[in-house]
């Protein structure tokens, strides 16, 4: 998988030097730091004040898929990325789903249990990558990361959804199988046949700037104001219920972190550490907005919150010791 970001050559790190350069941070390279999580905030905070929007949460699917058809158009698969500890990280993406799941169980049943159940089977954040090469480390470890757990755990979420929400039939797996296919499959074909067409397409994401990020804020918007109409319209929801729920994501954003950077040992302990506390959570929030309710896609808007927090902290960090 050759893909790294668009650095100088006096600036690239040395494992990349001899890979071909694909321009696939600068998408982001203008929205820094606090500005990102000040972002993502604000989005949560007009979601919450305006939850009329809730009408246009039919376009969160196709946010989802301009994304990921634009982090497509720049990658490139190759065994040679993938090292051992790639398995050990996607193991552990699938496991924390189930530990999630029977521990939101024993916290406040089934809604918190599926809430914590997506958190933790999210896959890797289609931004970690950025933030790995504005904390200078490996981007292509990250990339391959990245691919192997989103289209695993896409491939294996039609056999996996059905259980946990308790109706394993053909006719779950058939409907699952139909919006990872659209959601994920389609965006990568897509991008596959155009940058084969015209090779030159690579170049569009870094020309856009920062239209991914924007199109992530905008799902983020969408999301935030479809759990307000919801909690609205369901005000005898529990507070303890959200209370728990928020605690359940924050305790995994942490225990993924922690144990990613565990997985990366001393080589890839950054890069292991976001590519399993990182998430992709746009994916999983839809999923849990098609197939059960705004108050469990909580769980996966909280770690939005959560994940973004800790990495303004390190990016702040990082710029402290720029030159």
């Amino acid at each position: 998988m050759r893909v790294s970001p668009d650095f100088s050559a006096r600036e690239r790190p040395p494992s990349l030097h001899r890979t071909r350069t694909v321009p696939c941070v600068r998408s982001y390279s203008s929205v820094k730091g606090f500005t990102r999580t000040a972002a993502i905030l604000s989005a949560i905070s007009l979601g919450a004040l305006i939850p009329q929007a809730h009408v246009l949460a039919w376009a969160i699917r196709w946010l989802v898929m301009t994304m990921l058809f634009l982090v497509f158009l720049q990658t490139r698969l190759s065994r040679s990325a993938l090292r051992r500890s790639h398995l050990v990280l996607l193991t552990t993406n699938i496991a924390f789903g189930f530990v999630g799941w029977g521990a939101g169980w024993l916290l406040g049943g089934r809604d918190v249990a599926l809430a914590t159940f997506f958190c933790g089977i999210t896959p890797t954040a289609i931004a970690a990558p950025v933030i790995v090469s504005f904390l200078r480390g490996k981007v292509d470890y990250v990339v391959a990361a990245f691919l192997l757990t989103n289209i695993t755990i896409a491939a294996l979420m039609p056999l996996i959804l059905p259980v946990v929400l308790g109706r394993a039939t053909p006719e779950a797996f058939a409907q699952v199988s139909g919006t990872i296919g659209l959601v994920v499959f389609v965006p990568m074909g897509t991008a596959y046949l155009v940058r084969t067409l015209y090779p030159r397409a690579i170049e569009w994401p870094a020309r856009l700037r920062n239209t991914s990020f924007g199109l992530w804020v905008t799902a983020i918007f969408l999301i935030t104001a479809n759990a307000s109409d919801f909690i609205r319209a369901h005000a005898d929801t529990p507070l303890q219920t959200l209370v728990k729920i928020a605690v359940a994501s924050f305790a995994m954003c942490v225990a993924s972190f922690a144990t990613g950077r565990l997985i990366g040992g001393r080589e890839f302990a950054r890069e292991g550490s976001q590519s399993l506390g990182q998430k992709n959570t746009t994916f999983t929030i839809y999923l849990a907005l098609a197939y059960t309710s705004p108050l469990v896609a909580l769980g996966p808007t909280f770690y939005v919150v959560w994940h973004n927090v800790w990495n303004s902290w390190q990016l702040h960090r990082a710029s402290r010791h720029e030159p």
